[in-house]
C-alpha cells in the first residue's frame, strides 16, 4: 500500500498541515483545516494510500514553509506530486512562474496558458490548487486589482501579500 505522510506546522501565526507521498508535496491545507478535513481529502484524491504522521520525513517541506513564512525564503525548492486535469496541471504550472512580490490577474493567467477566453475555468482551477503558498495561488488578484477568492480565506491571503511586500503592512 502506498503512504501518505503528514505533518503539522504550527506556531503564533500560521497553522497548516502539510502532506506528501514518497515522490513529493501533495497538499498544504488552509489555516483553518482539521486533521480529519485534510484526512478525507486525502482519501479523495490518493485512494488506495495510508496516512501517517512523519514529521521527521517532512522536514524539508516543513522547513522551507516556515522560512516562507518567516520571510527568509522566496522560492520553494520541494519536488511536487499533485493529482489534477491536464487543465489544472497546466494552470499551476502557470501560477509558479508568478515572482516572489509580484501578482497577476486570473485573465493574465488565462492569456499564459494560451487560452484567454477560459478565464472562470482558470479561476475553478486555481481555486483547486492543492498545494496553497508553494504553488502560489494567493498571487491572483481580481483584474481591477481587488483581492478574491482564496481557499485559505481572505485573511491568509492578505497576510501573505503583506508578507511578499505586495500589500503595505498594517
Amino acid at each position: 500500500m502506498k503512504a501518505l505522510y503528514w505533518t503539522e506546522i504550527d506556531d503564533a501565526s500560521w497553522r497548516l498541515i502539510v502532506v506528501a507521498t514518497d515522490e513529493g508535496l501533495s497538499y498544504v491545507s488552509s489555516p483553518a483545516a482539521t486533521l480529519d478535513e485534510v484526512a478525507e481529502w486525502c482519501a479523495k484524491h490518493y485512494p488506495g494510500y495510508t496516512l501517517t504522521r512523519d514529521d521527521e520525513r517532512l522536514g524539508e517541506y516543513s522547513g522551507q514553509l516556515r522560512a516562507y513564512l518567516n520571510g527568509e525564503l522566496t522560492r520553494f525548492q520541494l519536488p511536487l506530486h499533485v493529482k489534477g486535469t491536464a487543465f489544472q496541471q497546466m494552470v499551476w504550472q502557470a501560477l509558479e512562474q508568478i515572482p516572489h512580490g509580484q501578482t497577476c490577474s486570473y485573465s493574465d493567467i488565462a492569456e499564459r496558458i494560451g487560452k484567454a477566453s477560459a478565464v472562470r475555468a482558470v479561476g475553478t482551477a486555481i481555486g483547486a490548487n492543492p498545494v496553497l503558498i508553494v504553488v502560489p495561488c494567493h498571487r491572483v488578484i481580481g483584474k481591477n486589482g481587488a483581492l478574491t477568492g482564496f481557499r485559505g480565506g481572505m485573511d491568509a491571503k492578505e497576510k501573505l501579500l503583506r508578507l511578499e511586500g505586495v500589500l503595505a503592512s498594517r
